[in-house]
């Protein structure tokens, strides 16, 4: 499908405004100004689409996609007195920076604490996962591990650096998601094309220096309320609201003409065409009894456990298949997310996986069965993993050092594992790689050149655009 280009006033182009006040006044002796993205890919695309699972709260890679035996087998020991004591070594442990000093989670965890769970091998590749991960375990020939992450951030702020690479300390820059939009553009004119489902993480923003246009639209899976104000407050015919609609954009256009800096308002008039198409199109996607009966029970909708989550994947389906470029899903409530298991791990991840393994997988086998899994980019991620050694009695702390993300779909080499931690799942030791790598590789599957978005005028560090991972790509 063609990008959309919008036949009314009201759409993408008008938001451009405020950017090409910025490409007039980047104008360079001899050379040619810089240009806002045209909405075309800049390189040939595997993928057109990205539907981006996020785990709030830090999964334990070493009880998901990073089996550890050594952590049964020295179990009780401090670290310092097994043959790996060098993980702690002083020099290893610099990158990270803290946030909060003296805080009582992110330290250090001496005593090592043993699996909580089993592991088995699955498909051609016979890759290992955990027994809490069956059913996408059995995906795992579509799927490419990366278990050799690793991030700056010792708290719950790492979900900002996931998203945006940037630590918390740090001023607020554009997430991942905000990027594709801002590069891409819009498949469709009736739904946004950036959408978050699900509890935000410590950002709420995702567009900042690009303009709130870029934001991601937070809808609820409830057919009878997805968007808040997006039901007329009082009852109105269509033929009325639409001339209400012209005059407002003759009325913004007037004022755009005076202001065309302002990105503000240059977001209002997207937002005002798109509410009109939502007030449709939204509710027709939420409703679910199109879907047929095996379609549901593949996501796990017969499973209450399962249900919620599974609801939102059949809708990111359906988002994606009409359009939407990033579909964003957030999952574990609560301020630091709900997979934050201090205590009680093996309760708490145990649970927690029933509630996305089978939808995860089912969101997998369906898009593939429809053909979409050839172009739409699908990614699983955290902001970091747990620690090797034991919180309390039963729990695991954050653990910024390393960690595991996966990804399937548009242009990923299934059934692949790339890089690794050592043999306590302290360090990424194998091809180790920074959060916005993670970023450039998706960049780059959807034909987009980070350096390229760059905005004149407004720095970027080296580390902020990433580099591509060729491991997994196919």
């Amino acid at each position: 499908m063609r990008p959309f280009r919008a036949p009314t006033p009201f759409l993408r182009r008008d938001i451009l405004g405020g950017l090409g006040s910025i490409a007039a006044a980047s104008l360079l002796s001899g050379e040619e100004a810089w240009q806002p993205p045209d909405g075309l890919p800049m390189s040939p695309a595997k993928a057109k689409r990205v539907i981006w699972l996020f785990m709030r709260g830090g999964v334990s890679h070493m009880e998901s996609f990073d089996p550890k035996p050594m952590l049964t087998k020295y179990a009780g020991k401090s670290i310092g007195d097994t043959p790996f004591k060098d993980v702690q070594n002083p020099e290893k442990l610099k990158n990270v920076r803290v946030v909060v000093v003296n805080d009582a989670n992110g330290q250090q965890r001496n005593v090592i604490y043993p699996l909580q769970t089993g592991f088995k091998r699955y498909g051609q590749c016979g890759i290992e996962i955990s027994d809490w991960f069956s059913h996408i375990g059995s995906c795992a020939d579509e799927i490419a591990f990366i278990r050799s992450m690793w991030t700056t951030d010792d708290n719950h702020g790492a979900q900002v650096q996931f998203h945006s690479g940037r630590h918390m300390l740090e001023p607020r820059v554009p997430t991942l998601g905000a990027w594709v939009t801002y590069g891409l553009g819009s498949m469709t004119e009736n739904l946004p094309s950036f959408i978050n489902m699900g509890p935000r993480y410590f950002d709420v923003r995702d567009g900042h220096y690009l303009g709130p246009a870029y934001d991601a639209v937070n809808l609820k899976v409830d057919p009878k309320n997805p968007l808040t104000f997006a039901t007329p407050e009082f009852q109105i015919g269509r033929p009325e609201q639409t001339a209400q609609f012209a005059l407002i954009h003759k009325l913004n256009t007037l004022n755009a003409e005076q202001y065309p800096g302002d990105k503000t308002l240059a977001a209002r008039m997207r937002s005002y065409q798109l509410a009109f198409n939502m007030q449709t199109a939204v509710p027709e996607t939420m409703n679910l009894d199109a879907e047929s009966a095996e379609t549901k029970k593949l996501y796990g909708m017969d499973d209450k456990v399962a249900e919620p989550f599974a609801r939102q994947l059949i809708v990111a389906r359906r988002l994606a298949e009409r359009g939407v470029r990033f579909i964003q899903l957030q999952h574990g409530d609560g301020a630091a997310g709900a997979w934050d298991s201090h205590s009680g791990l093996k309760k708490n991840h145990s649970s927690l996986a029933q509630q996305v393994d089978k939808p995860v997988s089912g969101l997998l086998k369906d898009l593939k069965q429809r053909g979409m899994l050839d172009d739409t980019l699908v990614v699983f991620a955290t902001e970091f993993g747990r620690t090797p050694g034991t919180q309390g009695s039963d729990g695991r702390d954050h653990h910024p050092y390393g960690f595991s993300v996966w990804m399937a779909g548009g242009g990923v080499k299934g059934g692949t594992i790339h890089g690794s931690t050592d043999e306590l799942g302290f360090h990424a030791v194998g091809h180790p790689h920074y959060v916005t790598d993670v970023h450039a590789t998706i960049l780059h599957l959807l034909g987009l050149n980070p350096h390229r978005l760059e905005i004149p005028g407004r720095k970027r560090l080296e580390r902020d655009f990433g580099k591509v991972i060729p491991q997994i790509l196919a």
